[in-house]
């Protein structure tokens, strides 16, 4: 196996670092069993550009009859989608018993409700693809975990067993339910650890056959080829009483470990870790920059975003935006605004005042959405998600009803920030699709996170987009043209340089360069119910939405983008 000298003892320190000197060896020898006769390739660059868009959506996102959902998806997506956007990011499309798809029974099977893997590769053909590692937690329901209840090894060391006196005050996550969830099991009753449910059990990380078979499981994804790999909830795996349980650095380790591994096997296959918390939390699973995820969610811009169109003020997002830097050029943000669950509240504190944070939650309630919370160590509970459609966040249903073009220009505006900042987008099936929110679904389940998780048959989607004057169709219509103009302009790559401008309140203004220098473009965004005119730097200015020329200045109408371009055009 050729393997670099410095690689192999990178490997054997964080083994040996994770689960101490003595057991390094023989772990060692496993995890190059795993890696297999290959050799080793040099690091590439950052294998993005700006042309890579990322579609989040679900496996069974549209559905129409006689065929497996992701056949037909994949037929949707290529017709609708497939000349804008180049990478899907299915959501967890394997066995699942809860949490729509975030309880995973078999890591490496597909939902036969679904269709295959045969059709996964045939997705792959016409997009690049993002698949979920569940690796925090599995359903109560896989085989790993009624092994485990009938104390079968090694499974019976595959969970956290705690006693249910222990203090676990310190432990910070995401939900108000147990933390710990007893179970019946042939040597008695045992107390497993439970973030984030009761049918989502956590693996024990601190058991190395765990983490191996973890990186396994990995590698599975790439021979079945994933592009990106996105960790979900990451920042819990390691457990360690007395601390908070979250960030710790035995989870950086092993992140850093498969980092490590997919350098050596697959180095275009990119890590993409997703934790729900304050931005300078966020930013640490970027590592030293190097060795670590290559993209992390930009979590802090959704609410930032929702906060500016709710007060009409930018200053709080400039202020945030001028903070923000690439870590290496290996490394760049997963920029959204909108996913499969709600808007999150924890990013935006220590930017936002608890003030602003408790406006946003009332803007959600008055605009028929809902808040989840959480506990909070001192027995107190705080909000933690708002759970709407970001359309309907941005503007209150009953102004869309009245104005229903106000509404498409406000929410188009908000998207095109996201779409202008530094790194990739990632843009959620209900954002382009012009979904709002889905008040039956709540209904239907009792989540909150139902509001935003709508699924369709292919004839009425199709039937909705072809009235072009429906709201769906024309939100559907202008979000593409965006995305066409971003992905054709080599000023938006994810490693071009970001300058933000300040330049009032009423706007949100960036200024982007490509990685040669040869392309700027002025990304200016009205946050304004009235005009605003702007002075513009010297040179010849092109609007890449409208076409037109702008020298001195330019005034923008309420709510109208511009994106101003010299150089290569």
């Amino acid at each position: 196996m050729m393997i670099h000298e410095k690689t192999s003892q990178r490997l054997r320190d964080k083994l040996s670092d994770l689960y101490g000197e003595a057991h390094s060896g023989a772990l060692m020898e496993r995890l190059l069993a795993l890696i297999g006769d290959v050799q080793q390739p040099p690091r590439s660059r950052l294998p993005l550009s700006e042309k890579d868009v990322i579609l989040i959506t679900y496996g069974d996102q549209v559905s129409a009859s006689g065929q497996p959902p992701l056949a037909t998806l994949h037929r949707f997506l290529k017709e609708t989608v497939g000349q804008q956007i180049n990478t899907v990011h299915i959501l967890p499309f394997y066995p699942y018993s809860s949490d729509d798809g975030f309880s995973v029974i078999d890591y490496e099977a597909v939902n036969p409700e679904l269709g295959g893997w045969a059709e996964i590769q045939e997705m792959r053909v016409d997009f690049r693809l993002m698949f979920d590692a569940v690796f925090n937690h599995i359903s109560a329901g896989s085989e790993w975990f009624k092994a485990f209840l009938r104390d079968e090894p090694p499974y019976d060391k595959f969970f956290t067993v705690v006693d249910p006196g222990t203090d676990l005050s310190l432990v910070r996550r995401p939900r108000t339910l147990p933390l710990l969830t007893a179970f019946e099991t042939p040597s008695g009753t045992k107390h497993v650890w439970t973030t984030f449910s009761d049918d989502q059990i956590d693996l024990n990380a601190a058991n190395p056959d765990v983490v191996l078979e973890l990186i396994r499981i990995l590698l599975f994804y790439v021979q079945q080829g994933a592009d990106l790999i996105r960790l979900d909830a990451i920042g819990f795996l390691w457990k360690t009483i007395g601390t908070n349980c979250i960030h710790l650095p035995e989870t950086h380790l092993i992140i850093q470990l498969m980092r490590d591994v997919l350098d050596i096997v697959a180095p275009n296959v990119m890590l993409v870790t997703e934790t729900n918390v304050p931005h300078d939390e966020n930013i640490s699973y970027f590592g030293d920059g190097y060795n670590e995820a290559q993209m992390v969610y930009q979590f802090s811009l959704p609410p930032l975003v929702l906060h500016t169109f709710h007060t009409g003020d930018s200053t709080a997002l400039t202020s945030w935006a001028k903070t923000i830097r690439r870590a290496s050029d290996q490394t760049t943000f997963f920029n959204f605004t909108a996913s499969h669950d709600g808007i999150g509240v924890q990013p935006a504190r220590g930017i936002l005042s608890e003030a602003e944070i408790d406006s946003l939650v009332g803007l959600v309630e008055a605009h028929g959405g809902f808040v989840s919370y959480k506990n909070n160590s001192d027995g107190s509970r705080s909000p933690y998600e708002l759970n709407i459609n970001y359309f309907d966040a941005i503007t209150n249903p009953a102004l869309t009803a009245a104005d229903p073009g106000l509404a498409l220009r406000r929410f188009i505006a908000s998207q095109a920030i996201m779409l202008s900042f530094m790194g990739v987008p990632g843009i959620y099936f209900h954002s382009v699709f012009g979904s709002r929110s889905h008040h039956a679904g709540v209904e239907a389940t009792g989540r909150y996170r139902s509001i935003n998780r709508q699924k369709f048959t292919l004839g009425e989607l199709q039937a909705e987009l072809a009235d072009k004057n429906s709201l769906r169709a024309r939100i559907h219509a202008a979000y593409l043209k965006l995305v066409e103009i971003r992905t054709g302009q080599p000023a938006f790559h994810p490693l071009g340089q970001q300058t933000v401008l300040e330049w009032g309140a009423e706007v949100f203004a960036l200024e982007r360069r490509s990685p040669d220098d040869k392309q700027r473009v002025l990304a200016l965004h009205s946050i304004s119910p009235d005009s605003v005119t702007l002075a513009l730097p010297e040179g010849n200015w092109r609007d890449l939405i409208n076409g037109s020329d702008q020298h001195d200045s330019i005034t923008l109408e309420p709510y109208q983008v511009a994106w101003l371009a010299t150089g290569e055009v």
